[in-house]
């Protein structure tokens, strides 16, 4: 085969090699073996990150086994536990398009590479690295480090916060006890936007088969990554790229996925985002209509009280893969050249502890929500799998706040009321700037029963209850949130799928002609760019979006 080395200038080949081979790769290897890049988002401040640098050797070990050489560049990968509750997550959205360029820059701009494997674990970074993949479009196969193995329940790890927020624990006490929820390194282990993100990877086939919520520092974990090392080879060899693997029927399966164990919300961030990388569009009432018709085979909290790791032990995404077999485009491929219809036919049955039966589901349906109405004329996003049922209709007087520093101090401050629908605005993309996370706030607003949020910012995976967020228009585009004032009536009715404004339209109007859209002093470039240049929600919140 051709490599990418040898089709440059002959003088400029053998610059190129001088460097190389100054970096400490043998000339030999440069004569002839195919030269790998590993994007590894390694970093000691992200737990989902640490194990990456043991990883990235087993990944090269099944590179140099299988012929290949590889070299490896590091990029950048934030903690969205390290950045919730202050102005740091204005970064973590933002960061996902800097990944996925720094990829690009690192690969593309070296002109030498014949494939890649990434290396990535959490929320924002397993997105970036499947974007890179796809835009690159050299053969690629993704690795994370898989999810920590907790000692105690999700919800021994919800009272300790509760009981730290009620003042009956020391900072030091919160600490040490839920370390044995987050026993060591690696992904949290809930079903936030980190697992879920890496669960749909497999399901797209951009991760090795079954590899998704393998545990962290693990022989199996190391296996799988020597293993993706090989496979890489064996698409440099046969000239399988990403965007053989992902197709429209590949982003089906992922919805499907997303559904049935009940995922992170900021999918609908992410896919589309991803999609758009293909000259795509994958809009919100297509998830949702997937959604709709997918039974919930899991509990996985914030939907119940198991664990990542229970889903590993009870027969990881193959085994779900065969529950929703009837729903699956199964001619899919995957990075090993087996289809996605191969792998759920050859799994083993799920526990039914943890996975249930497709005929004998948990709920009917996924349980994620688009709230369309006076509001949210565009949509705005609930998981409504983890909402109480009691508050599946709720109607209440809005508490309005234009920053989520506002919404703490008043919850602090003991003046949010049952009963209240708090607005926290001007946290979307543009207007954040940034789509800050409000994960803070929803666990301190547990505390005040029967209340409702509504943001134009996002959740984490993990937020529960009443919680309605991604609203589009956002505030700083004029979206009709921008217009709420306190005491206005807002209903909600998950059956019938709206979040509407109770405010006759001439007085809205009214207030639309006195608007003027707040304006917040940034310091920071870096956001100013991005809140500049930040496509909507609805499409993805793509950094440099074009209509």
């Amino acid at each position: 085969m051709e490599r990418s080395i040898d089709r440059l200038e002959p003088y400029q080949r053998a610059i190129a090699k001088v460097h190389l081979a100054s970096a400490g790769i043998s000339i030999d290897a440069l004569e002839s073996k195919p030269l790998i890049a590993i994007a590894n988002s390694w970093n000691e401040v992200c737990p989902g990150h640490e194990p990456l640098l043991k990883l990235a050797e087993s990944v090269k070990a099944g590179i140099r086994g299988a012929g290949g050489e590889p070299v490896e560049f590091n990029t950048i990968g934030m903690c969205d536990g390290i950045s919730q509750g202050h102005l740091g997550m204005r970064y973590t959205l933002p960061h996902r398009e800097m990944i996925a360029d720094s990829v690009e820059a690192m690969v593309i701009g070296h002109g030498i590479f014949d494939g890649i494997v990434l290396l990535g674990s959490c929320d924002k970074i397993i997105p970036a690295m499947m974007q890179a993949a796809v835009r690159i479009n050299l053969p690629a196969v993704i690795v994370n480090a898989g999810t920590c193995i907790p000692e105690c329940k999700p919800s021994d790890s919800k009272k300790l916060r509760a009981s730290f927020l009620a003042g009956e624990i020391t900072e030091r006490q919160l600490v040490e006890k839920s370390l044995q929820y987050y026993s060591g390194p690696g992904v949290c282990p809930f079903f936030g936007t980190a697992n879920t993100m890496a669960v749909l990877c497999e399901a797209m086939g951009l991760m090795l088969p079954g590899s998704s919520v393998l545990p962290s520092s693990t022989s199996s974990r190391r296996f799988a990554a020597e293993q993706s090392g090989v496979t890489v080879m064996n698409m440099v060899q046969s000239g399988i790229r990403p965007r053989d693997i992902v197709t429209e029927d590949s982003f089906y399966n992922a919805m499907v996925v997303l559904s049935a164990l009940g995922g992170s919300l900021n999918a609908f961030l992410h896919l589309p985002a991803m999609a758009a990388e293909m000259g795509l569009e994958l809009a919100w009432d297509v998830i949702a209509g997937v959604s709709a018709k997918t039974p919930l085979l899991a509990a996985l909290t914030p939907n119940g009280d198991q664990t990542v790791y229970d889903l590993y032990r009870a027969g990881g995404l193959p085994s779900v893969l065969k529950e929703v077999l009837p729903l699956l485009k199964t001619e899919t491929q995957t990075v090993t050249g087996i289809t996605v219809g191969d792998i759920a036919r050859s799994a083993l049955d799920g526990d039914r502890a943890v996975i249930k039966a497709y005929d004998q589901p948990l709920a009917l349906s996924g349980g994620v929500q688009v709230l369309y109405g006076s509001l949210a004329p565009q949509g705005a996003l609930v998981k409504a799998s983890a909402v109480p049922e009691g508050q599946r209709r709720f109607t209440g007087p809005a508490l309005v706040f234009d920053n989520e520093e506002d919404c703490h101090a008043a919850l602090h401050r003991g003046q949010i009321q049952p009963g209240s629908t708090v607005i926290v605005r001007y946290e979307g993309p543009k207007g954040g700037p940034g789509m800050r996370e409000l994960h803070r706030v929803t666990e301190v607003l547990k505390g005040v029963p029967n209340t409702a949020l509504i943001t134009d910012g996002r959740f984490s995976g993990a937020s529960a209850g009443l919680s309605v967020g991604y609203l589009c228009p956002e505030a700083a585009e004029g979206g009709p949130i921008a217009l709420v004032e306190n005491g206005d009536l807002i209903t909600i009715n998950l059956d019938e799928g709206t979040i509407h404004l109770e405010v006759a339209l001439d007085k809205l109007q009214g207030r639309r002609d006195q608007w003027r859209p707040l304006v917040k002093k940034e310091e920071s470039k870096l956001l100013q760019r991005y809140s500049r240049e930040v496509g909507p929600t609805v499409k993805g919140a793509v950094w440099g979006y074009k209509e």
